[in-house]
């Protein structure tokens, strides 16, 4: 994805602060807490290699475990959306089985990058059956062309594989179309000319959003439009409805607002210190933004979600995307989201990302700077899949969890609490203060001392980094993902927490408590 840098990330000094803490802590979800669906952790699939993260003619079964596990945590698949900067150099041809792409050549800051021209044809929409049964879906259309008749052509097939016995039978279900992505970015990428602006956007997209409710059917199979889908605050949801897009024929069928969101980008590299990216003022300061958007989707009955996020923008930075840190980065970034009432987060994925939590298929170049591997890299889990694993196992399986953050005094420390049926159920704190494989001394460590509630012990699974700069080696609960086919290794582990002493947290690290 090509984005701006909305944030900039800073080197901070890092400070331990407090040995002890004291957290009050309530055994009845307070007025304030957010309902969190079991979806909250979902996925944005680039959309020009889809197939290889399905499988063609048999399942990848390396992407099926990994969703898998998450999803036995919850109960219920993360959802799944397929576009991004691929869907609007997509086009439908009646010549094409599956896909075929052209790819610009790789380079040390790119190594993956996307495709610049895709033709799928219908068989190409037909691989979502290799998808966990009950996995929802949004699927990217093409608005960058501002061509109907392709648009209209794209519906059709999506609508055409949805309404497959295949398709019907493995119970994938299409939600979502998202018409184009990022217009804001438009007249940067050369989808339009300079100057183009959100007047003209919400005119492109009616003209195309008409027909393509019509190809699809949404007056009768209940599909929707996801709308907005912006790389930030260049084009906004107040704009575009103010501008009457809700009240349009086609605007009607919008159920959702998207919009995307980094911490930074990585288009051209730079250097992005990994101890700044762990900061629990910058995971609140990137999000924050977005409160007033939050609060007008509510007020005109919207779902509100971040249908594309990740750390850094452009597959992420080395060193930072790919290491421990991210995954207590994703910990407290997806919770803090759902505290503020973002419903859903889809965090970006592409094959060779440096972000992604998973790589489904054998990589021959490196991630971090496109040099040959010799023999390939099989299909891995990387650092951030465990910062998914603590969030589904956080919210649960009850379908019915509220949460609410914790007030910690310590500046780099970070607590939530779940709740389900009005009762108190877990807790999870994440220490983002920085052991790196370069520090020294005794690794620091904080006590928490829990106050409010009645209970006296507790259990507990920590996730274990050796240090945040690592790219491997994390385990949770005493279980290690980084297997041949995502599946857990280890024996589970568990301690009980005596909670009139409290409990120890190392920096890097993450703790989660169960009631």
């Amino acid at each position: 994805m090509v984005h701006l840098s909305w944030r900039i990330l800073l080197p901070l000094f890092i400070i331990q602060g407090a040995t002890s803490i004291d957290v009050a802590l309530q055994s009845e979800p307070p007025s304030g807490a957010k309902s969190v669906a079991s979806t909250l952790l979902s996925f944005s699939i680039e959309q020009d290699r889809w197939p290889d993260w399905t499988g063609v003619d048999s399942p990848n079964n390396f992407t099926l475990n990994a969703l898998r596990n998450l999803a036995q945590l919850t109960g219920v698949p993360s959802k799944i959306r397929v576009g991004a900067n691929s869907e609007d150099h997509t086009v439908w041809s009646p010549t094409v089985t599956i896909n075929s792409d052209k790819f610009p050549a790789p380079n040390s800051i790119t190594p993956y990058p996307e495709a610049t021209s895709i033709s799928v044809g219908d068989s190409y929409y037909q691989l979502s059956k290799f998808l966990l049964p009950g996995t929802h879906m949004t699927w990217g259309i093409n608005l960058g062309l501002n061509n109907i008749t392709n648009a209209v052509n794209m519906a059709k097939s999506i609508a055409k594989a949805f309404s497959s016995d295949a398709v019907k039978k493995a119970n994938v279900i299409l939600d979502l179309l998202e018409i184009g992505n990022e217009a804001d970015l438009y007249s940067n990428n050369g989808l339009r000319p300079k100057g183009y602006n959100v007047s003209q956007y919400v005119s492109d997209w009616e003209a195309i959003a008409g027909p393509v409710s019509t190809a699809a059917a949404m007056s009768t199979t209940g599909v929707k439009f996801q709308g907005a889908a912006f790389a930030g605050q260049g084009f906004t949801p107040t704009q575009i409805i103010n501008l009457g897009i809700l009240n349009s024929a086609p605007g009607k069928f919008i159920s959702t607002i998207s919009q995307h969101r980094y911490s930074a980008a990585f288009c051209n590299g730079g250097d992005f210190p990994l101890t700044s990216f762990m900061s629990k003022s910058s995971v609140r300061g990137n999000l924050t933004l977005w409160k007033p958007d939050i609060a007008l989707a509510s007020q005109h009955g919207l779902r509100y979600v971040l249908g594309e996020t990740n750390s850094i923008a452009c597959h992420g930075a080395p060193g930072v995307s790919n290491t421990a840190g991210a995954a207590l980065w994703v910990i407290d970034y997806t919770l803090q989201a759902a505290s503020l009432g973002i419903q859903e987060l889809f965090f970006h994925e592409g094959i060779g990302f440096k972000y992604n939590f998973f790589q489904p298929i054998n990589l021959n170049r490196s991630i971090t700077d496109g040099t040959a591997i010799d023999p390939p890299q099989p299909p891995h889990i990387m650092p951030a899949y465990y910062g998914g694993i603590l969030v589904n196992t956080f919210i649960g399986s009850s379908s019915n969890a509220q949460i609410i953050e914790l007030s910690i005094s310590d500046s780099n420390i970070s607590g939530y609490a779940a709740y389900e049926g009005g009762v108190l159920k877990r807790a999870i704190f994440i220490n983002l203060h920085s052991w790196l494989q370069s520090s020294t001394g005794t690794r620091p460590s904080v006590t928490i001392s829990l106050n409010g509630i009645s209970a006296s012990s507790a259990t507990a699974k920590r996730l274990v980094i050796q240090h945040a700069d690592d790219t491997s080696g994390l385990i949770f609960g005493g279980q290690s993902f980084e297997t041949s086919d995502a599946s857990a290794k280890g024996s589970v582990v568990t301690e009980t927490i005596d909670l009139q002493k409290g409990f120890s947290l190392n920096s890097t690290a993450a703790i989660l408590i169960s009631f």
